[in-house]
């Protein structure tokens, strides 16, 4: 009896003394900047992870034998894993506090690495790809939640365009270097170059992340996660997904997992007005879609995602199928426009303190809309730095969206519900982005099949680029519908009372 007293005393003051506010007497002023640089060290890691492992997938497929259907769950269960843990963030924030969730996800990245890259078989690599997919769809939301709490609102967008810039250089900078890895050492090496991070990050976690909850308090064992709504919301993710890759098959069994995803989506509402009506934490807290700057970020998070990962997966397509260009030309070419993109965070970070949030995601939509829509100015005879422009262009309206977005659509909820709106805003940002890869490639070999082309055919042509620009299209028209709800973000000003006449 008289030791585990002991102990809880002993973690008690522990925890008294790295709560927030603690640490930023001890740490002082800079504090808040060395809690952002932990975070983003971590959010590196997990991005990292998501991205780089692409260029292995040959090699893989060629040691274990895979074909292109399995070879691809190495990503696709990934991302599946990734969306639907981003809902469980606020839950175990609250029951773990802020040090212990964060440190938790680096340990399974970190593991996830190791067993990626000893495995024997495909089974194994998979359930590794799984658990770095969870480590990473809970992380991602937490630096938004830190971001709103623990910096004054004159500083926010400035933390938020800093940190952004550090981690858009991964996705940036990862593929290349991991081509290289890849020729140097094989695919293995892929999976352990994010462990030094993970080590880093779990340093610095354990020097400036508060064990404390959002709100300042201590975490509460006591809470129950919602795993009904979790078991309704992954179902319907993998229907979902699912569904839309049986579309760009052609099978009729995509019809059934669609409406599957429509029933467990509606059943998945329901539930959660059901537990809060009976005073339960629901995993999507519904009360957030009262806010209307928070409801048309969400949708705009929504049709964002869908046109940005749409053209993460056309783009290259694009230049390698239709322009005839080298996989490691295209890296060089995407290159500057990621160094780009993060200047342009950087910028708009600080821009994001002064001006409207409505003013900067509109201006950005408008930017990325225009970068699509000028691709029908490049043919098989263009000079190659017009498609450099147009890439670049299209990276610097999403520098103008990314601090802008979460900012603008959280900024007036009350504080209790800062992390469920992270968690619900990155969801639907990722459940829109899953959506577009599959969106492209339909309408992609829909016009193509139209143009009377396949893209089975090694000769590129005209009639080829008319399909991919119209694809192009596709994508700005999502940008332009995202550009109604973006202006739709602006707060509306309180009515004045009328004084007595």
């Amino acid at each position: 009896m008289y030791l585990p007293r002991l102990r809880e005393r002993h973690e008690s003051r522990l925890s008294q003394q790295k709560t927030l506010a603690a640490l930023s007497e001890r740490y002082g002023p800079r504090y808040r900047w060395y809690l952002l640089l932990s975070l983003m060290v971590g959010t590196m890691a997990s991005i990292m992870s998501s991205t780089i492992v692409n260029v292995a997938i040959p090699g893989m497929s060629h040691d274990f034998g895979l074909g292109q259907e399995r070879a691809q769950w190495v990503s696709s269960g990934f991302m599946v894993a990734m969306t639907v843990s981003m809902l469980t963030t606020p839950w175990l924030l609250a029951r773990y506090g802020y040090r212990r969730t964060f440190a938790g996800t680096m340990v399974l990245l970190l593991a996830g690495g190791l067993v990626g890259g000893l495995a024997n078989n495909f089974s194994l690599l998979l359930a590794a790809r799984v658990g770095q997919g969870l480590a990473a769809g809970v992380t991602q939301p937490i630096p938004a939640i830190i971001i709103l709490r623990g910096f004054d609102q004159r500083e926010q967008g400035r933390a938020t365009g800093i940190f952004g810039m550090g981690v858009v250089l991964a996705p940036a900078i990862g593929p290349s270097i991991g081509g290289v890895l890849v020729d140097l050492f094989g695919w293995r090496s892929i999976f352990f170059m994010v462990i030094p991070f993970c080590l880093l990050s779990l340093w610095l976690a354990w020097r400036y992340v508060p064990v404390s909850a959002p709100g300042g308090g201590a975490a509460q064992r006591s809470s129950k996660l919602d795993w009904r709504g979790l078991l309704l919301g992954t179902t319907g993710t993998l229907c979902l997904l699912n569904g839309l890759v049986e579309l760009h098959g052609g099978n009729a069994a995509a019809a059934v997992l669609l409406a599957g995803a429509a029933m467990a989506f509606v059943a998945f509402v329901m539930w959660q007005r059901r537990l809060l009506a009976r005073g339960g934490e629901p995993l999507m807290h519904l009360a957030l879609f009262g806010y209307r700057t928070f409801m048309m970020g969400s949708l705009v998070a929504f049709i964002y995602g869908t046109a940005l990962f749409g053209s993460t997966y056309l783009l290259p397509v694009y230049m390698q199928l239709a322009l005839g260009l080298s996989p490691s030309y295209v890296g060089t070419i995407l290159m500057p426009a990621g160094f780009v993109l993060a200047i342009s965070i950087a910028v708009v970070g600080r821009l994001a303190d002064r001006l409207p949030a409505h003013l900067l995601v509109s201006t950005g939509l408008a930017l990325l809309a225009a970068s699509f829509a000028l691709m029908f100015t490049i043919g098989l005879g263009t000079t190659i730095w017009l498609l450099v422009a147009w890439a670049t262009l299209g990276r610097i309206g999403l520098g103008f969206i990314l601090p802008s977005l979460n900012l603008g659509s959280m900024r007036g909820l009350e504080h209790a519900l800062i992390a469920h709106g992270a968690s619900t805003i990155n969801f639907l940002r990722m459940l829109g982005g899953a959506a577009g890869v599959s969106l492209c490639g339909i309408v992609l070999e829909w016009r193509i099949a139209a143009h009377g082309d396949s893209l089975t055919n090694p000769v590129t042509s005209v009639a080829r680029l008319a399909a991919f620009n119209e694809s192009f299209w596709l994508l700005a028209a999502l940008c332009g519908l995202a550009m109604i709800a973006a202006w739709r973000m602006r707060e509306v000003p309180a009515p004045v009372p009328e004084g007595p006449e």
